[in-house]
């Protein structure tokens, strides 16, 4: 509820602040005002346009994120609350910079197009927005998840005959969440600088297709969850366990819980070649699968074991 009140009270304040703030200086602004800068200003909008665009820019970000603290899971996770905090403030501490740094280029100007923007003006913005990001990412990720205790490695199940069972787990990355979004809103500020014109001949619409695909790849890739049924073992991706791929248990010959760390696969995220692959997301227990063909995937999920047993149990049955 504390963090629903914040993100209403933050989204609020900063659609406010970025209504009134050209307005309270409309004496002072051209009308239209300078809204792009390549060399020289060569772009402009009415006061009254810049101001309800800047807003409703913000509007959309915000609504959006408010949408998934009230109806997603991600956050139910701490590497989901950082990521969730960081864009919140990162975000509309970057809408604001921009609309100052505006602002102030178009100060006391008596035409849009004597309007100047000095670089190191618009680079502190992005600095700002990058640090008040990641100091929100880190205070608001809040307490550790839980780890189950690793224990032994359990023999296979003995299922009764009809005895369903399920096993779901789940493995996080916050390195791989809070690297993606850095490097996400790095990108993006370069294109806002570019769009600016403070770096010429910088492409700015690829910078932001590339800054988004990148966000979107590192979601993908933060997080794990699997499922053992009689149906297989399928691996749901992302914070919304999407997309999923499945293995079908007549593939697997067995399975077994180890003890693993990235640097002993190669790093976080997806690594490994066919027939050998590895989804490491923490160190820790990880859940090893067999396949009668001698390929191997190593997944780093809790409670591997209960799940390398369910697994086992399952196998034997459907061999049986």
């Amino acid at each position: 509820m504390t963090a629903r009140l914040f993100g209403a009270v933050w989204g609020l304040a900063l659609t406010a602040a970025l209504v009134w703030s050209p307005l309270a200086l409309r004496d002072r602004l051209p009308d239209p005002l300078a809204t792009h800068w390549a060399e020289r200003a060569d772009g402009y909008a009415s006061l009254t346009a810049y101001a309800v665009t800047t807003a409703l820019a913000w509007t959309v970000i915000w609504v959006v994120l408010l949408a998934v603290h009230l109806h997603g899971r991600a956050l139910e996770r701490s590497a989901g609350r950082a990521v969730w905090w960081a864009s919140l403030v990162g975000a509309g501490v970057l809408m604001v910079g921009i609309s100052l740094t505006t602002l102030y280029a178009n100060l006391d100007q008596v035409v849009w197009n004597a309007a100047e923007l000095p670089g190191w003006l618009a680079l502190a913005a992005v600095v700002a927005a990058l640090g008040a990001g990641a100091a929100a990412g880190l205070l608001g990720k809040g307490a550790k998840d839980p780890v189950p205790p690793a224990g032994e490695r359990p023999p296979a199940l003995r299922l009764r005959k009809g005895q369903r069972a399920v096993w779901v787990s789940r493995a996080g990355s916050g390195a791989v969440l809070a690297a993606s979004f850095l490097g996400a809103l790095t990108v993006l500020g370069m294109a806002v600088l570019a769009y600016l014109g403070i770096l010429p001949g910088a492409p700015w619409a690829v910078l932001v297709a590339v800054g988004t695909l990148g966000l979107l790849a590192g979601l993908f890739s933060s997080a794990v969850t699997v499922r053992v049924t009689e149906g297989g073992v399928a691996l749901a991706f992302g914070p919304f366990g999407w997309p999923v791929r499945r293995i079908d248990l007549s593939k697997i010959e067995k399975a077994w819980s180890e003890e693993r760390r990235p640097s002993e696969v190669g790093g976080w995220g997806f690594r490994g070649v066919p027939g050998a692959a590895v989804i490491m997301m923490r160190a820790g227990e990880c859940l090893v699968l067999r396949y009668h063909t001698g390929g191997r995937l190593l997944v780093s999920v809790d409670d591997a074991a209960s799940g390398a047993a369910l697994v086992n149990a399952l196998v034997e049955r459907k061999a049986a």
